[in-house]
């Protein structure tokens, strides 16, 4: 062989262990990018593993209303397991929780997941939500389970907008009657309406009477006198 032949083989050689060895970097169990983990919190006790975790509030800071607990919950044992109750630690608030259809328990089935949040899911709410917390902080929550017990992490607290639209509190407080002016402007209409009413009674009454007077009393009380001499 010669010593061009030769030259390309060990170059050839040397890319080939190169790819390899990226390739499983890239690839392995332990692989870096597998590692990346995304900002919202995530658990994992037992057999019950927790993610995607926010309380997501109301989309303007002012109104108030309720907010909501939007999480994941997955169930790797062979038995099912229901959601008790979510507490937000330190503060007074409670939490309503809602299957997603009918109203029985949250349950986190064998195998399975349950979605809090969302369009056709099970739902975490949160009553007074806008007195108690508020965007930009970490509340600690505590998932009460029937079998794991209580699982405590702690959660970002986001209005809903940009990427948690859909998975905020669907149910917005009703905005305040605009009654002072909803009734000054019916007084004026009002008023001229009473006032224009009074003169169109005013002509349609003058016909039959005048037609009254003119007519039918003067042929009537000419009928019953008597001819004069």
């Amino acid at each position: 062989m010669s010593r061009s032949l030769r030259h390309g083989a060990f170059a050839a050689t040397a890319i080939a262990f190169s790819i390899a060895a990226l390739s499983a970097c890239a690839a392995g169990d332990n692989a870096q990018t597998l590692e990346v983990r995304p900002d919202n919190a995530a658990t994992s006790v037992g057999f019950i593993k927790i993610q995607n975790v926010n309380v997501i509030t109301q989309p303007v800071r002012e109104t108030k209303g309720p907010a909501v607990v939007a999480a994941t919950l997955f169930n790797n044992g062979t038995k099912a397991e229901t959601l008790d109750a979510i507490t937000l630690a330190g503060t007074s608030a409670s939490v309503r929780l809602h299957a997603a259809k009918g109203s029985g328990p949250v349950v986190v089935p064998a195998g399975g997941r349950v979605v809090l949040g969302g369009q056709g899911n099970a739902a975490a709410v949160i009553e007074n939500g806008s007195e108690d917390i508020q965007n930009g902080n970490v509340q600690n929550l505590v998932f009460k389970l029937s079998k794991s017990g209580d699982i405590t992490l702690g959660a970002s607290v986001v209005p809903s907008g940009s990427h948690f639209k859909g998975f905020g509190p669907s149910s917005l407080p009703e905005l305040p009657k605009t009654t002072p002016s909803s009734s000054s402007s019916a007084s004026p209409s009002g008023s001229g309406a009473a006032s224009g009413a009074p003169a169109d009674s005013s002509d349609a009454p003058s016909d039959p009477a005048s037609s009254s007077d003119t007519t039918t009393p003067t042929d009537a009380a000419s009928g019953s006198m008597p001819p004069s001499n």
